[in-house]
């Protein structure tokens, strides 16, 4: 990766660079990650509530998991171990989700 090209991170005072699938996020990986982990939560736990999805969460969620796949490819010939962990557990928050909803009749909130 070309650090020199890849912009900082926006969450002040970060200065880590963005790795090229977070381009569009302008977060360094361990930020992308942070959030993510919020965002995942937060669903699950309106699931455990009972309460209905939104659908571009649930499309939010899904691109996380994408780009978690991206970095998780970009970094396999130099990985980070804890940053490698990080994006295998949020994948395994994800995969927990997706069959929580696909077994308890979750609805979808179709207002949004």
């Amino acid at each position: 990766m070309n650090t020199a090209a890849q912009p900082n991170c926006r969450m002040a005072p970060c200065q880590k660079s963005i790795p090229a699938a977070l381009v569009g996020e302008r977060l360094c990986l361990d930020h992308f990650l942070d959030e993510a982990f919020v965002r995942t939560e937060y669903a699950l736990g309106r699931c455990r509530e009972g309460h209905p999805l939104d659908p571009k969460d649930l499309e939010w969620l899904l691109a996380d998991a994408l780009m978690t796949v991206q970095n998780l490819e970009e970094t396999a010939e130099n990985p980070n171990p804890e940053q490698r962990e990080r994006m295998l557990e949020l994948l395994l928050s994800l995969a927990n989700l997706h069959e929580y909803v696909a077994h308890h009749s979750i609805r979808l909130d179709r207002s949004a």
